[in-house]
């Protein structure tokens, strides 16, 4: 992983420094909140419903053990014992004090970790996929790629203050495992003929009350126009993206009007203007950072270890968390492994207390090469573990509730933490998430179903990217009830889909049964192996409606 040099932990430094200053202005009346709000949010603080919530930074999704202990620290010093990992690879704390904030920023710059641009009108955390690196399916590592971007986005003057916020993620893999087709810009890095490397830009994508998937607007970009090109893009949306309307400032709003060709003819007419200036990026500056990412020393292929397998045919319970929470490694003999934050109703989505949090440390420690990584899900990945110590590290993780083995499966639920805690939230996300894990405990019944995403959002905002999942379920408030609204026929990944609107709402007492219904027409209508989202897309809306509302109902509702 990505070591800091002086340069780094320089900045990182003195930006706490300014900000403890920007804190104590804000605490002793120097400074309004309407001039604060801006400061306060490029440094990841929000003012949610009870409390200050403090966003940190986690770089494509990957942690050292070191730094996991001092997350841990900071959710029992400066928090309530806990910390929330989210979609777009962060920790958010949720009940931290103003005033000492700056010392947590401190903490976490003494670690070479920080909150700088995890919200604000600016490009956020750069995301990938949890399994780079390591992915048996990966064309090439996207991660120095990404710390590329990083350090050139951040507090990168001419884009910290956007029209509206700005996300960016990069996968190079056969199967994208990072949403790339829901942000802002999305890039996929893949290899011509002779081996150079290439990138395809897509643009203009985004979830939220107008979900749009973004689109390729440049083919065969070579790796080395990077920088130049996103920024093309970026000094557009900066030129033309609205101002007046926060509803629809985002680039996406941007491209749908201009059409995709027009805004491409655009970002071509920019580029070429700085394309060969000093941000194009060279040979020695990609190997100074891809030396940081350069295999660990994994041992030699020994034969095939005959515990493991015997331990397979024996114990079903481990074999079933194998097949569904460890991923093929490319190299034999290793595999990652998918650490469930998802128990069912014993913890909301993507939460990990203090003494979970040291655990996968030593584990990360014991079983690996001392790194973490957050996934798109909200569960974390020991991306190098060797087979034959998967059982070991089963039976600590099984003890901890960490080894719940249903990635990929229903109860594998997205959720944003809801009207529980944020200001924005129409609903409380995370009674409808427990009801729906505790409604279909029973792993018969989801291996049965297959993959099958289900994704929760409290509010339009769609921070639990609802509008992708296989079934969506956003909360609306209606005559200040809560309701929720099912939408079903979204995917993520090479297929992207966005999930359409199946009817009227429902009370949060109603929504398993829903559900239970939609997944009844699922099983009795599928093809062989047919995935959900496949069903959806041969069988039409008409099917499921009707046995969710029953013909009445959905005339009713259709009208």
């Amino acid at each position: 992983m990505y070591n800091y040099d002086s340069f780094d932990r320089d900045l990182v430094q003195a930006r706490v420094a300014q900000f403890r200053d920007q804190v104590n202005r804000r605490l002793n009346g120097e400074l309004s909140e309407e001039e604060f709000l801006p400061l306060r949010l490029q440094n990841g603080v929000y003012l949610q419903r009870h409390a200050y919530m403090l966003r940190v930074a986690i770089p494509y999704g990957t942690l050292s053990s070191d730094q996991m202990r001092v997350l841990a620290r900071i959710a029992e010093e400066y928090d309530q014992g806990y910390g929330h990992f989210t979609t777009r690879q962060n920790i958010q704390f949720n009940w931290v004090a103003l005033e000492r904030v700056p010392d947590i920023l401190q903490v976490l710059a003494d670690q070479d970790m920080h909150a700088i641009q995890t919200s604000g009108n600016c490009v956020r955390n750069i995301t990938t996929e949890a399994f780079a690196g390591v992915a048996a399916d990966e064309i090439t590592d996207p991660r120095p790629l990404a710390e590329i971007m990083r350090q050139w986005s951040t507090i990168n003057p001419e884009f910290l203050f956007l029209p509206r916020k700005f996300k960016i993620a990069i996968s190079s893999s056969a199967q994208d495992r990072a949403a790339v087709r829901a942000h802002d810009i999305g890039l996929y890095l893949y290899r011509d003929d002779e081996g150079e490397m290439l990138l395809r830009v897509m643009v203009g994508g985004g979830l939220g009350r107008t979900p749009i998937l973004n689109q390729t607007i440049r083919e065969g970009l070579p790796w080395r126009h990077l920088l130049t090109y996103v920024e093309a893009v970026l000094r557009v949306y900066n030129r033309y993206g609205r101002r007046d309307n926060k509803y629809k400032a985002r680039i996406k709003i941007l491209v749908k009007a201009l059409g995709v060709e027009a805004f491409a003819a655009e970002v071509e007419r920019e580029w070429r203007q700085i394309r060969d200036g000093a941000a194009e990026l060279t040979e020695v500056e990609y190997q100074r950072v891809a030396r940081d990412f350069s295999p660990p020393r994994y041992e030699p292929r020994a034969a095939q270890d005959p515990a493991h397998q015997e331990r397979l045919a024996e114990e079903r319970a481990f074999a079933t968390w194998v097949k569904n929470n460890t991923r093929a490694h490319k190299v034999p003999g290793y595999a990652s492994v998918v650490v469930s934050t998802k128990p069912g109703a014993a913890a909301p989505p993507g939460d990990l207390t203090a003494a979970q949090m040291r655990l996968v440390a030593e584990l990360a420690d014991l079983y690996g090469f001392s790194e973490i990584r957050v996934t798109h899900e909200q569960n974390l990945v020991l991306p190098d573990v060797r087979e034959r110590d998967l059982f070991a590290l089963w039976s600590v993780l099984r003890e901890h509730q960490l080894a719940t083995p249903n990635i990929g499966l229903l109860t594998d639920v997205i959720a944003c933490p809801g009207g529980d805690y944020c200001a924005l939230a129409n609903t409380r996300s995370l009674p409808v998430a427990r009801a729906i894990q505790e409604r279909f405990d029973d792993l018969d019944f989801l291996h049965d179903l297959g993959e099958l995403s289900l994704n929760i959002s409290g509010c339009v905002n769609a921070c639990g990217h609802h509008h992708i999942g296989n079934i969506g379920i956003l909360g609306v408030n209606k005559n200040d009830e809560e309701f929720f609204q099912i939408t079903i026929g979204g995917a993520q990944g090479r297929d992207s889909a966005l999930g359409k609107v199946i009817g009227r709402a429902f009370r949060v007492d109603e929504v398993p049964d829903a559900i239970g219904r939609l997944l009844d027409t699922y099983l009795a209508r599928r093809e062989q192996d047919e995935p959900f989202a496949e069903a959806v897309q041969r069988l039409g809306l008409v099917p499921f409606k009707e046995s969710v509302y029953g013909p009445e109902r959905q005339r009713e509702s259709a009208g």
